[in-house]
């Protein structure tokens, strides 16, 4: 297992104890009640552990606390979980758990438990046979070593988990599933008829359904008598209607046979006809066993001779035995055999006797060679041996004349096998993945019948010709991704497609006789060298490189169709190109350039792509000569007006598709747009549109898509109602106040109106049944009445803005850093993105942000969404350096069944404060797999923070995924399924997948500015740069990341995209030290000075908050107990105390003075009684409702110090303003409910004052947290109450309000209470001067405390 594994002899042998959970077990070296091993007995823990009807993964650990004491003993000891078989009965399964060492064998925990074998599933897939020498439990930490969990303690814990099971498991029977044993065989005995006719009686019979035959046999002699064998392939089979549950099974020719079978039972009858149906529907005779966890062919189905085409893929089939490899010689016309992916290890030599064989794979085998035998194979053409260790070939293959296609990919080949000259009939050779370094042109050419060449994914740095002999035979090659810097095939004369992406290619030669397509993107390439011109050249892709102009032959190639050069350095575009009369597409983006040719003749140009030029205007020519033209991006240019469309009265455009986002348009280019009646997709997004006339929009009624966002529109025009093919309007980000009337649109399906000024929404009665999203957030004047929710709830999707939340935690987070996420689905049915956004984490200052992309489903990402912010606050807890990293490979475990076949990307954002390190504030850990990401603009730059995970862009994952024998398809996907390397799931393609994670930490600092997060669909259309240069002038976040899907979708994709914009504001301006003037009061009281305080913006608002749950005497003995066991040295005069400097989170105090989060709770008592009347009161206190048990209340106490911020109160509200200027701003006190009954009470808190000043405890409150990481400073009273009417008098804006204030919220005083409060604030107030006096003589060292942490 390497080092992350435990050695050898790490602890004691194993024992067995056929116990409960009760933990009486002895010593782990003894032995009791079984058999012991070579090294001790086996410790089996029986469990019976029902399964539930999904038959989902165990959710809780079966250790006991004495087998935990065991385990901790050594990292070489662990448990494994033995299941029984597995069946989808519903009874419970019989679950072992077994206690042993990484030196246990399978032999030992059989011979423990009574049982032959021990078989091991993976991935809930295929299960094998252990072998009596293999290992379970190490098998297990290797397993989890490759993962990616690399500590031995933690890989002990992980063992441990029953969840587990979902990716590695153990039977001690081997399983075996009723629908595959169906498709295997079916048998039984029935009552038969033979013949069409009622001549013949029903008889008792053994019945056999397997492979392509049905074997009919009398019950006594049963295989040994007279057997009738009906071959079904091309036969029909029926439902007899005058016998209940009866079929009829007729074979094919003239002289058809037909047999009745009578079954007891629907189910049966069923389950007998759908696999019949599948078999008399093939056109020949094949028959499909793979991925059933085989080692020996059925026995039946040797009685199907008539089988040519044989699957055994995916299975565990043993070489010699009944029914192995060697048994399969009796298939008499055998023609096609897959035995690949079955852990051979050795070529069966017993396959070389059939000799019928055309076709034969036998790849992912782990063959090192090839027997001479081969030879004998004289009718093979087909043999495919990829993902193997073969470096040679034998001699012996000179024979297979009839071979013509030759599969060697994914091997460790260094040159082209010369075996390949003498194969005379050979046509395509394939050497993907393998170790060549050199293209040999010379050995090339000696292979004159080769047509098809593949050889992507070497170690090619150069191609070698000895002589310039030419080629004229190689008419395909592929040398994608490999390490080439100049290529010259200009020898293959008879070359007619070339694929030779992602190389280092400078400059490029080639021969253009036969020439028919090109593919060089993603290249260095300067120049392209064509001789002669291409006359056959039907596609020419260059993208990606570093042209400066379209090559001349390009121009002159008259078959041209395709012709993409975007991602260049083009500074203009010949005029030739567009006077091309062949060809159809043309992809110039991402150039430099600043106008395009005039167009003087009609061309048959449908698709022009001009986006991210330096353009001002369009040929004015353009719609007028290219009639035919379809769609026209011409997105992210300069453009200020647009050609008209028509010379005449009627245009004859036939655009369909405009992009123009991004642009400098003006109202004046909307009426051009009535020219091209036909639009259907209309982008017009952050131009400088002000109205939209409606009597141009009535005119567009074709349209099916419209955005406008970004824009400053004030209405969308009435007439949209005429659009009736209207499904998408995205008008977000404008000056919108009134509803546009797009309800009454029968096909409207997707309606952004987010980020404007809604104030009211006019609906009909009805809304459309298309109707699936509505987005209305972001409009903060927009109040819903609920009759218009009722009838929004019937929407799929509903996006309004919540209530704003006035908590402690969400105030001064948001002083730090607020967020905004859009997700958009594209043209796609469903949203495969999920986000994940906790501003508040960990009840601190910190906050977690994430991005989950599952490509096509959206199970996982939806699953990641709600469980691994709470894996991450688990793994914070348990580690401080892999604490990401863990936190993806539990989310891994965690998916269970879900994540065996699905998968998704994922990216993690943790901003935590850096407690450890005085010289920062904040740091912020990114982690991802797949290919989501994070970028933090720093200074306005783009910092990357995450590696993208995919075969095409990292090419360290590519070798290491061809190393371990990985298939990799031409469309550059793993096993045909993803282009990640890395993602959370898909274990079934472990270990080629993983789930460890990339993981990058960087303190935050003043200079950091933003945090984007997006999917893949995001970057590939956005660059970072341009990402952060879009949005980052913008100061909603929630815009922000509208903008970005936006401008994706707008750029050309159409796929899901999702985007997050994180604003950060870590700056000294939010900083509440007292190093930087500010100042919190004494325990003796607030500070009598009259140096006027400093005053922290409202944007930097803190709130403290408070809970309430206990009564007076509970309150009482928790507090005081509290502060004794923290500070047991603190006396009763908390004034004596020296108090630490007050610090904010932005300059924390050296960790050994920094007191910890602690979930806990200030409270204050109360006089009430149960029923909720005062106890110096007959009648309940007015405001105050009763329910017959105490009253809770959550108390938020602000104070509001901020320049411009006014609060308006009502007449009855209690405000106190302490003596000083008039400008300087009152208290308002926030009650808030936490029981929902009592929602609009208000609890009284003044009377209680001299109670609480008489409490021992209240005068020891030195350290006492907070629910939010607070500290409650040392006072006299803990009436909150009292002390929040002296906040005004505070130095320090020691209390802060929100920006808004909820009227419901705000404390209001009985008219009955105000003298009585008004007299207790004065007796207070006069104290507070005496205890300010006592403090000057005693002269204690200056006390802070930090609310804000």
């Amino acid at each position: 297992m390497g080092e992350a594994g435990p050695g050898p002899g790490a602890g004691p042998g194993p024992r067995e104890a056929q116990e409960p959970e009760e933990d009486e077990a002895a010593a782990p070296g003894g032995a009791r009640g079984g058999r012991a091993g070579p090294r001790g007995g086996i410790r089996v823990l029986k469990r019976n552990a029902k399964r539930t009807g999904s038959r989902s993964c165990q959710s809780r650990s079966r250790v006991g606390s004495r087998e935990r004491t065991w385990l901790k003993g050594d990292v070489g000891r662990g448990c494994v979980y033995v299941y029984g078989r597995d069946s989808a009965a519903a009874a419970p399964s019989d679950l072992r758990l077994v206690l042993c060492t990484v030196d246990t064998q399978a032999s030992e925990i059989c011979d423990g438990e009574g049982r032959k074998n021990l078989f091991l599933q993976l991935h809930g897939d295929l299960v094998r046979r252990l072998e009596p020498t293999e290992k379970p439990l190490q098998i297990v930490y290797d397993y989890l070593a490759g993962l990616g969990f690399d500590d031995p303690l933690r890989m002990q814990e992980e063992a441990a988990n029953s969840d587990l099971s979902c990716m590695i498991r153990f039977y001690g029977e081997k399983p075996c599933q009723v629908e595959q044993l169906d498709r295997i065989l079916l048998s039984g005995v029935y009552n038969v008829r033979k013949g069409k006719t009622q001549l013949h009686k029903w008889a008792e019979r053994s019945v056999t359904l397997c492979g392509t035959c049905l074997i009919v046999s009398s019950v006594k002699d049963s295989h040994a008598g007279k057997m009738h064998i009906l071959p079904l392939v091309g036969g029909k089979v029926e439902e007899m209607k005058r016998r209940q549950y009866t079929l009829a099974f007729t074979s094919a020719g003239a002289q058809a046979q037909t047999y009745h079978i009578s079954f007891e039972t629907l189910a049966e009858c069923q389950r007998w006809h759908r696999q019949a149906s599948t078999i008399v529907s093939m056109r020949f005779s094949m028959v499909d066993l793979s991925c059933y966890s085989l080692e020996e062919v059925p026995e039946h189905l040797f009685y199907s001779q008539d089988i040519t085409y044989l699957n055994l893929r995916h299975n565990f089939m043993r070489t010699s035995g009944a029914g192995s490899l060697d048994s399969l010689c009796r298939f008499s016309q055998l023609k096609s055999l897959n035995l690949s992916h079955n852990r051979l290890g050795e070529f069966p030599v017993s396959l070389c006797e059939i000799s019928t064989l055309t076709e034969l794979n036998i790849s992912c085998n782990g063959l090192h060679y090839l027997p001479s035998q081969i030879g004998k194979l004289l009718n093979l053409q087909t043999f495919w041996l990829d993902g193997n260790f073969l470096t040679s070939l034998p001699e012996e293959m000179g024979n297979l004349q009839q071979l013509n296609c030759l599969g060697l990919s994914f091997n460790n080949f260094c040159e082209l096998p010369a075996i390949c000259e003498k194969l005379v009939n050979l046509d395509k050779l394939a050497l993907a993945g393998n170790l060549l370094e050199t293209l040999d042109l010379t050995v090339l050419n000696r292979m004159s019948h080769i047509k098809t060449v593949d050889l992507r994914l070497n170690n090619l740095k150069r191609a070698a010709a000895d002589t310039l002999e030419g080629n004229k035979s190689v008419a395909y090659m592929d040398l994608r991704d490999n390490q080439m810097t100049d290529l010259d095939l200009s020898s293959l004369v008879s070359l007619e497609q070339l694929h030779c992406e992602r190389n280092k290619l400078r400059e490029l030669t080639l021969s253009g006789f036969s020439l028919r397509a090109l593919y060089a993107n993603s290249n260095c390439l300067t120049a392209v060298n064509i001789y002669p011109v291409p006359g056959l050249l039907t596609y020419l892709e260059l993208s990606h490189n570093q042209l400066q102009c379209v090559p001349d032959w390009a121009c002159e190639a008259k078959k041209l169709e395709v012709l993409d050069v975007s991602y260049n350095l083009l500074l203009e575009l010949p005029s030739r190109i567009l006077r091309s009369l062949s060809l159809r597409k043309l992809m110039v983006g991402h150039n430099r350039l600043q106008s395009l040719p005039p167009l003087l003749e009609h061309i048959p140009l449908e698709v022009l792509d001009l986006q991210h030029n330096l353009l001002t205007k369009l040929p004015e020519t353009l719609f007028v000569k290219a009639l035919n033209l379809r769609y026209l991006n011409a997105s992210a240019n300069s453009l200020e007006s647009l050609p008209s469309a028509c010379t005449g009265e009627e245009s004859l455009s036939m655009l369909q598709l405009l992009y123009l986002t991004n642009n400098n348009l003006t109202d004046q280019c909307i009426p051009v747009l009535v020219g091209h009646p036909n639009l259907r997709i209309l982008h017009l997004a952050s131009n400088n549109l002000q109205t939209f006339p409606a009597s141009q929009l009535s005119k567009l009624e074709h349209l099916e898509e419209l955005n406008l966002s970004g824009n400053k529109l004030k209405t969308i025009p009435t007439t949209v109602a005429n659009c009736k093919l209207l499904h998408t309007l995205i008008a977000h980000s404008n000056e919108i106040s009134i509803f546009p009337e797009i309800l009454h649109l029968p096909r409207i399906q997707f309606v952004d109106l987010s980020c404007n000024e809604l104030t009211e929404i006019l609906i009909p009665e009805a809304l459309p049944g298309s109707l699936q999203e509505l987005d209305l957030s972001g409009n903060t004047n927009l109040v819903l009445e609920h009759k218009t929710l009722d009838i929004f709830s019937h929407i799929t999707t509903l996006k309004i803005d919540a209530k704003p939340s006035l908590t402690a935690d969400s105030a001064l987070t948001s002083t730090f850093w607020n967020h905004g996420v859009a997700e958009m689905a594209g043209q796609r049915n469903k949203l495969c993105v999920s986000s994940l956004a906790l501003g508040s984490f960990a009840e601190g200052v910190e906050a977690v942000y994430g991005m989950f992309d599952g490509d096509k489903n959206e199970e996982l990402p939806r699953l990641l969404q709600c469980t691994m912010a709470d894996v991450l606050l688990e793994e914070v807890q348990q580690s401080d350096t892999m604490f990401m990293s863990n936190t993806f490979l539990v989310s891994h475990r965690k998916l269970g069944m879900a994540g065996q076949k699905l998968g998704s990307s994922a990216v993690l954002c943790y901003i935590r404060n850096e407690v450890a390190d005085p010289a920062s504030n904040f740091s912020l850990t990114v982690a991802n797999v797949g290919t989501c990401q994070a970028v933090l603009c720093r200074s306005g730059k783009a910092l990357p923070l995450s590696k993208v995970f995919s075969l095409e862009q990292c090419s360290e994952e590519a070798r290491r995924v061809k190393e371990q024998k990985a298939i990799i398809t031409e469309d550059n996907k793993v096993n045909g399924v993803t282009c990640c390397t890395r993602m959370l799931g898909c274990t079934y393609l472990h270990p080629w997948i993983l789930p460890k994670p990339h993981v990058s930490s960087i303190p935050l600092t003043v200079q950091d500015e933003l945090l984007l997060l997006g999917n893949k669909a995001l970057w590939e259309h956005l660059s970072h740069a341009e990402a952060v240069s879009a949005v980052r002038h913008l100061h909603d976040p929630r815009a922000a990341a509208k903008k970005l899907c936006t401008l994706a979708q707008s750029y050309g994709c159409q796929d899901n995209v999702g985007a997050m914009v994180v604003c950060l504001n870590i700056s000294e301006d939010n900083c509440t030290c007292e190093m930087h003037g500010l100042t919190l009061p004494g325990p003796g009281g607030f500070s009598s000075t009259t140096t006027k305080p400093a005053t922290p913006s409202c944007s930097s608002g803190i709130a403290s908050e408070f809970s309430s749950e206990l009564s007076a005497s509970e309150v009482s003995s928790e507090v005081g107990s509290t502060a004794s066991d923290e500070h047991g040295a603190v006396g009763l005069d908390g004034s004596l105390l020296p108090r630490q400097e007050r610090r904010c989170s932005l300059h924390p105090v050296p960790p050994s003075s920094i007191f910890q989060r602690q979930p806990s709770s200030a409270t204050f008592s109360s006089n009430q009684s149960d029923n909720g009347l005062d106890s110096d009161d007959e009648q309940p206190v007015e405001g105050v409702m009763t329910n017959g048990s105490k009253v809770e209340v959550e108390v938020d106490i602000h104070c509001c110090k901020g320049k411009g911020l006014e609060l308006e109160r009502p007449a009855a509200e209690y405000s106190s303003s302490a003596p000083g200027p008039e400008n300087d701003s009152g208290l308002v006190l926030i009650i808030r409910r936490q029981n929902s009954v009592n929602s609009n009470t208000v609890q009284r808190g003044v009377k209680e004052k001299c109670e609480l000043q008489k409490s021992l405890s209240t005068c020891c409150l030195y350290g006492k947290k907070l629910s939010n990481g607070s500290i409650v400073p040392l006072e006299e009273s803990l009436n909150l109450i009292e002390v929040a009417t002296e906040a005004p008098k505070k130095k320090t804006g020691y209390f802060a309000a929100p920006s808004q204030v909820e009227p419901e919220d705000q404390f209001v005083v009985p008219p009955d209470l105000e003298e009585e409060v008004k007299e207790q604030m004065k007796q207070h107030q006069e104290d507070g001067a005496d205890q300010e006096l006592k403090e000057e003589h005693a002269a204690p060292l200056p006390e802070e405390f930090d609310t804000a942490l």
